[in-house]
């Protein structure tokens, strides 16, 4: 039997719905929360053992992937929803469907009759991470001993043949300086001519210097050998500091944290915490796990998440994440993540992915490398050949002279420029708060010529607060603002909860009011200190026959034409208008200088998008500085404005909440979400990340993509410019194999440290 139940989104019990729905011969499914294990009971005449474990991990993987972001697990809301995932189900099968919640279990059975049944059981958890490596020599190190043994065997070769030592002595000397010094080269070459038929920079190497010892010049040979082993030994340190700088994330989270225990506190290993969990953390400690905190205030610096330099204030309710410091009050935190779904632990597996997706330049000088390199080596057998058959040439110059072009014809520096690069301003980024999700974004950023903003949550605050308070006739401002949010604390209503946030945070106290009532699209109305009060806009009255005076309707369209929405106060029973209030999104204070910025690191045009009308739209653009707006937008309205940016200017940005806007974001050249700290769904929808809640990271995103850019093209530029004058030099002034090693690799030393600096970029 196949099942299809809808249920509702983000409810702890869809993971049950998950399991039910799709598996014939499944019977019923228990999601223990506490053990985060799955057990499902099914028909082994439908399923054999090995089918019925398939289903089980299936099914555990999507309850693992919905239950750890579950927020009202072991709630009492949890009790709620399997009541309604019963009747759903009871209403789909035609039958009773028992649903039940104890003990952090959820239970459901199917309407089915079944004599035999069987159980597997399966854990909800990621894999387990796999065993750190046995300590010892690091490939880093290895890399090392291998270059300094391959100069000691160098130099011992050359001292024996001066110092008349047999020649077979000095023969293994270098025979030891061509095993060390080629001993990586070799492998990788080969595995890459076996596995794939393709020749590579490695190879090369290791022709030439084979060719060098050849035509009796073993010297020239192992000096190739141990000036490439060691570049390649700088290159693996250096690109290393890139790897560590993100990598030092994950050891900003403690091992072990104090969680909440019946009888007290204990003290265990991070990942043992469950869901809802509560841990404790002291002032200077840093935080084990995302959650939200439950008790106390503090003060933490999220700088290693989402670059902020300031500290956040944090009280009930508000958010933090692992790896951050708590500097001043002890708090109490529940666990909203388990640790491995931690945003620092999906930042360090994003930038990771990031250093694996190749920038367009990077993917075109590989496939160059590829055909290049097979130029090279038919390059190098016509220089063998040609020059002794057609020119009389002695063969030992020729071959010699052909193993020199093996190696400063060789792209190193040219293919490695990009990526040591692109490696080193993805690292950057992460520690500034900026996620790249690869090479290609990074790149297209560099080249944005249009930014275009959403409104609501980018250039404004995306909450409304109150902008005015303007009294009619003998009443003050106090006293209307204490009256009206009086009323308003009654309801849910986003403009209401600006009035309150108003009135409390000037210290009114509010009378109680009775009678409330809720008039959608409209206003409100209740009993306030024993006399009826209506609080709303122009339709309200206009619907109870009530018109508006007409220098309360001038006045209220005066404040409307400047963005802002506006409630009237009526007592009804005195006919008396007690006044007007004036409520708006507020414009970040930061978005004028960041559109300045903006048009500083030349972007051409900076627009905003809303949904609001044209007077919100008029009254924020003249704020901000923006060069145009579009307003009334719906969603596909927004991807259409896009497309003509795109068509009329070039490579364009759209920049919001990654919620929101997520046809806009997916259409745009560079999608780039704001606040992604915490946010799974700007996490996955956005090409760029910015993990604070902070417009100036725009900036320097943009500024730090620029300045890649223009790295990888001084890089390319050196390396080519090095390329031809060592060519130019074998030929026309006979560089020595010595020399020609030199300039090949001091160029490739040199671009990587080049590329290296953007982990010291600053903005």
């Amino acid at each position: 039997m196949e099942a299809r139940v809808s249920l509702p989104e983000e409810r702890c019990t869809d993971v049950v719905g998950d399991i039910l729905v799709g598996y014939e011969g499944v019977l019923a499914a228990q999601l223990d929360y506490t053990r985060a294990a799955l057990k499902v009971t099914y028909d082994p005449r439908v399923l054999d053992d090995a089918q019925a474990m398939q289903v089980a991990e299936e099914a555990a993987h999507r309850a693992w992937e919905r239950v750890q972001h579950c927020p009202l697990a072991r709630s009492a809301a949890c009790q709620r929803c399997a009541r309604d995932l019963a009747e759903e189900l009871t209403t789909f099968f035609g039958a009773p469907v028992e649903v039940a919640l104890e003990d952090g279990v959820v239970a459901a059975r199917l309407p089915r009759r079944a004599p035999v049944v069987a159980d597997v059981e399966v854990e909800i958890a990621p894999p387990k991470p796999a065993p750190a490596p046995r300590k010892g020599f690091s490939a880093l190190t290895l890399e090392a001993v291998l270059t300094a043994l391959t100069l000691i065997a160098l130099l011992a070769g050359v001292a024996g043949s001066h110092l008349g030592l047999s020649r077979w002595v000095v023969a293994g000397f270098y025979a030891l300086a061509y095993a060390a010094g080629g001993y990586y080269g070799l492998v990788d070459g080969l595995k890459l001519l076996v596995t794939e038929r393709e020749i590579d920079v490695d190879l090369l190497m290791i022709l030439a210097a084979l060719g060098a010892a050849l035509v009796g010049q073993p010297a020239d040979g192992a000096i190739l050998l141990f000036l490439f082993s060691l570049s390649n030994t700088l290159q693996s340190y250096a690109l290393g500091r890139t790897h560590r700088a993100i990598e030092a994330l994950m050891d900003l989270r403690p091992e072990v944290a104090v969680v909440k225990i019946s009888d007290g506190w204990k003290t265990v290993p991070v990942e043992q915490l469950r869901l809802g969990d509560v841990v404790m953390v002291r002032p200077g400690e840093r935080f084990p796990i995302d959650g939200e905190v439950v008790a106390g205030t503090t003060e933490v610096d999220q700088a290693p998440i989402t670059g902020e330099s300031v500290p956040v204030f944090k009280e009930p309710g508000s958010p933090v994440f692992a790896g951050t410091v708590n500097s001043t009050g002890t708090v109490e935190v529940r666990v909203t993540h388990l640790p491995q779904e931690s945003t620092l632990a999906k930042i360090v597996k994003m930038v990771e992915e990031a250093q694996e997706a190749k920038a367009k330049t990077q993917r075109a000088l590989e496939e160059f490398e590829r055909h290049y390199a097979k130029f090279v080596l038919g390059a190098a057998v016509l220089l063998t050949l040609i020059p002794p058959w057609l020119l009389g040439e002695p063969f030992q110059q020729a071959f010699y002279r052909a193993m020199t072009w093996l190696v400063v014809a060789s792209p190193c520096a040219l293919v490695i420029s990009t990526p040591a690069t692109i490696l080193s301003a993805i690292a950057n980024g992460a520690r500034h708060g900026v996620l790249f999700k690869g090479g290609a974004h990074l790149e297209r950023t560099a080249s944005l010529k249009v930014v275009a903003f959403d409104k609501t949550g980018t250039l404004t605050v995306g909450e409304p607060r109150l902008q005015g308070v303007f009294p009619l006739g003998e009443m003050d401002k106090d006293e209307l603002l204490r009256l009206v949010a009086a009323l308003e604390s009654r309801s849910e209503h986003p403009i209401a909860k600006a009035l309150v946030h108003a009135a409390e945070q000037q210290g009114l106290a509010l009378p109680t009011a009775t009678d409330f009532r809720a008039i959608i699209g409209q206003g409100v109305e209740g009993i306030v200190e024993d006399a009826p009060l209506w609080v709303g806009n122009e339709r309200m009255f206009s619907s109870r026959g009530v018109p508006l005076p007409e220098e309360v309707r001038a006045q209220m369209s005066a404040l409307e034409a400047q963005g802002r929405t506006v409630m009237a106060a009526y007592r009804p029973d005195t006919h008396q208008w007690l006044g007007l209030l004036a409520v708006a999104d507020t414009l970040r204070e930061e978005a004028p200088q960041i559109v300045a910025r903006l048009h500083a690191l030349g972007i051409e045009h900076v627009v905003m998008l809303t949904g609001d009308n044209q007077a919100v739209a008029e009254a924020i653009t003249a704020q901000v500085g923006v060069d145009a707006f579009f307003a009334e937008l719906l969603p596909q309205d927004k991807v259409r404005v896009l497309e003509r940016l795109q068509a009329t200017y070039g490579p364009t940005a759209m920049v919001g909440d990654g919620v929101n806007d997520a046809p806009a974001l997916a259409l745009a050249d560079v999608g780039i979400a704001m606040g992604g700290a915490g946010t799974d769904v700007a996490l996955e929808t956005a090409d760029v990340v910015l993990m604070a809640d902070n417009l100036e990271h725009l900036p320097y995103a943009i500024g730090l993509a620029r300045t890649a850019r223009r790295v990888v093209w001084q890089n390319l530029t050196f390396a080519m410019a090095v390329i031809v004058f060592l060519v130019a030099s074998a030929f026309g002034m006979n560089l020595s194999l010595p020399l020609g090693v030199v300039g090949h690799e001091g160029s490739t030393v040199i671009v990587v440290l080049n590329g290296l600096r953007l982990l010291g970029y600053r903005g």
